[in-house]
């Protein structure tokens, strides 16, 4: 027979030899003739042509021969047998697979398509013959086709038996679970874009996955393709989207806005929005739109091979796009409940405290809770007509609106009653009754407001304080020899606010190289763990901070004491310099040329400065990560400020951006991926972020060494 693919010489004869699989071989020296099959050259043309086509091929297939089922089989089949080859070969079934012949659906269904000569269809079924696992320690899924054999004559001599695997998709059904868990748990965009890239592009085996968001008018879209450089850390990276046009015609954008799904088996699906290699590549393409009522979105999952998108694909990608969508969803809503919190709470904050030649000062706030709501703890800092610095922190208890409401009018009434009567223990007795007047207007006797308020006096080095039911003030106080030490004010906490309080004043020595540090309860109080235990772990780590600065005494204090806090955190520190600083600053504007901006222009000033060149290259080198990584994930212009004291060189970034705080995984995404974090953490002496009303505050602190 023409055209055969290595099993049997057939005439006329193809030149040189054609490759046999193993098992085809096996075939070709098997004795049938001891069978019922009988010598191959006497076999019937059309079983001839059967055995041809069943050896050839690269699916599993068997043929049981006769009323006794003889097998034979080829490579594919063979391995799903596993130990029962190559005994198996020229025997009956029922004997092969004697252990489960009469489990339904084995032996029953071949002897049924052998005798009534209609074909059967087994989907999705577990193969009860296997003895391979599949990946994961599951037994293969399989969807297997019978088929009567017939000769050239029509007569059924036997059985053909074709099984085509069906685990992967099996295993996308049981992951689409594990998606759902995982969206579950996203509070953000980016957490629902970074969980949605991962999980199709490994479920799907894709070569691309996109996800695009409508942000009115235009659009975002974030893409991930298999290789990518994405660690443990950069997992927890918020992606990197990329803007797109009010009109695109993206794929993802059109599935988006017309809300139907599109399918491309082969073509250039990408060819007129490429942007790279990755994008010319795709050549098959399904586009999904995300089912959702407030936001709008589509998704995309791309080969670079052709590929055909059976009817349970399309079902699985469009139940998880369905998932994607309801995430969205959710995220959004988040986001924008996140957002208006977060600005009230910020607008109700001083935006910048005072720059003072020989006080500085610096303050953070972290919300509690999961910084969905607006908390009471506040701060600030102001000048007096005395030319003396008014400084507050208070706690007003709650988390929601009117908590932050509450704030806003005791930080007002503060600042007011302190410009006209700057004495601390004057201004809390009339914040007292303030707060008993809100309390009777309101009607509410759970208003509970703590405060404590200090003048310092930089010429004559000292503090006056006084406090209203809040935790003691502490004080850092360094030595001549460099070593420091830290200690709480003996201050009276008295009462708390609108409960007739009538404090009384502290006057302590704060002499230049001190460092005041005011906080709220959230920095020292933790559940199952007493309040002084906490107090002890914050004079200790800040004893043990390498200097006074305040920026840098903040992080300090909010990570002395370990574990979570659901209260919020607001600490506020001002440090009484042995010297005045200097300081620069450098708009950076959102371009990509800004990072070698700013790096010219901080070289200059700091080679003015005649700071030392180990200083100066790895500041350089922070600062180049910094403003990179505000460029990325802000987008916005930047602030770049610069304050060298005799101590320590200080420098901060500054963006505009509406992300939220950028954390210490975020950090880790400068421009290098990856590099970035490791290079802070190395080359400084302390970093950290501080939020601002508006975006976020980078800092590092390198110490300048001893001459």
């Amino acid at each position: 027979m023409p055209g055969t693919v290595g099993s049997f010489p057939t005439s006329p004869a193809t030149p040189g030899p054609a490759p046999v699989s193993q098992v085809a071989a096996a075939v070709l020296a098997h004795p049938w003739a001891r069978t019922g099959l009988g010598p191959p050259q006497r076999w019937d043309p059309a079983v001839r042509a059967l055995v041809d086509v069943i050896l050839s091929s690269p699916v599993p297939m068997a043929l049981y021969y006769g009323d006794r089922f003889e097998m034979l089989y080829n490579q594919g089949f063979s391995e799903l047998i596993g130990d029962r080859h190559p005994a198996a070969l020229g025997r009956p079934a029922a004997e092969v697979f004697a252990d489960v012949w009469d489990t339904p659906g084995v032996g029953d269904i071949i002897e049924r398509v052998y005798q009534h000569g209609e074909s059967f269809l087994q989907k999705e079924s577990v193969l009860p013959v296997g003895r391979q696992l599949a990946a994961g320690g599951d037994h293969g899924v399989f969807t297997r086709g019978h088929s009567p054999a017939r000769d050239s004559t029509g007569r059924i001599v036997g059985v053909l038996t074709v099984a085509a695997q069906t685990i992967q998709l099996t295993h996308q059904l049981q992951s689409l679970s594990d998606f759902a868990a995982a969206l579950s748990g996203t509070l953000t965009l980016d957490d629902v874009a970074r969980v949605t890239l991962r999980y199709m592009l490994h479920s799907f085996d894709a070569d691309q996955v996109t996800l695009a968001v409508d942000e009115g008018p235009a659009w975002r879209m974030v893409r991930r393709v298999p290789g990518e450089l994405l660690d443990e850390a950069d997992e927890r990276l918020p992606p990197l989207w990329r803007p797109l046009a009010p009109d695109s015609s993206a794929p993802v954008v059109l599935a988006a806005v017309s809300g139907m799904p599109s399918f491309t088996g082969d073509g250039q699906p990408l060819r007129q929005h490429a942007v790279d290699r990755h994008d010319q590549k795709i050549r098959a393409l399904a586009a999904l739109p995300l089912r959702s009522s407030v936001i709008r979105g589509g998704l995309g999952v791309g080969y670079q091979a052709p590929h055909g998108w059976s009817a349970a694909e399309r079902a699985l990608l469009a139940a998880s796009a369905e998932l994607v969508g309801q995430a969205a969803e959710r995220a959004r809503r988040f986001e924008t409940q996140h957002g208006t919190a977060q600005l009230l709470q910020r607008s109700m904050l001083p935006e910048q405290l005072p720059a003072l030649p020989r006080l500085r000062i610096a303050a953070r706030y972290d919300p509690g809770v999961d910084g969905n709501a607006a908390g009471g703890d506040f701060y600030d800092a102001f000048l007096l007509p005395t030319g003396d610095l008014g400084v507050v922190l208070g706690d007003v208890a709650g988390h929601d609106v009117q908590a932050a409401a509450r704030m806003g009018q005791v930080r007002a009434a503060l600042r007011a009653l302190a410009l006209a009567d700057p004495r601390p223990d004057a201004v809390l007795v009339g914040l007292d009754r303030l707060v008993a007047s809100l309390g009777t207007e309101t009607g509410s006797q759970e208003l509970f407001v703590t405060v404590v308020f200090g003048v310092l006096d930089a010429d004559h080095g000292q503090i006056t304080l006084a406090s209203a039911g809040h935790p003691p003030p502490l004080i850092r106080r360094s030595r001549p020899d460099g070593s420091a030490t830290a200690e709480f004010v003996a201050l009276p906490a008295g009462a708390p606010l609108g409960l007739g309080c009538r404090p009384r004043t502290s006057t302590v020595p704060f002499p230049p190289g001190d460092t005041l540090l005011l906080y709220s309860d959230g920095v020292v109080e933790r559940r199952r763990h007493s309040l002084s235990a906490g107090l002890d772990r914050l004079v200790a780590a800040a004893a043990a901070a390498a200097s006074g600065d305040p920026r840098a005494l903040c992080a300090v204090a909010t990570a002395a004491v370990a574990g979570a806090t659901e209260d919020d955190v607001a600490v506020l520190a001002v440090e009484h310099a042995l010297k005045p600083s200097r300081s620069a600053s450098m708009e950076m504007p959102a371009e990509p040329t800004a990072p070698s901006r700013v790096r010219h222009w901080m070289t200059g000033q700091l080679t003015a400065w005649q700071v030392p060149e180990a200083v100066i290259g790895a500041a350089v080198l922070c600062t180049s990560e910094l403003t990179t990584n505000a460029l990325l994930h802000a987008g916005t212009a930047a602030r770049v400020v610069i304050d060298l004291s005799a101590e320590r060189l200080l420098v901060s970034v500054a963006d505009s951006g509406t992300r939220g705080t950028v954390t210490r995984a975020q950090t880790d995404t400068l421009s290098s991926r990856g590099r970035g974090l490791g290079l802070i953490e190395q080359l400084s002496d302390a970093w950290g972020t501080d939020p601002t009303v508006r975006g976020s505050t980078v800092w590092f602190e390198i110490l300048i060494p001893a001459r």
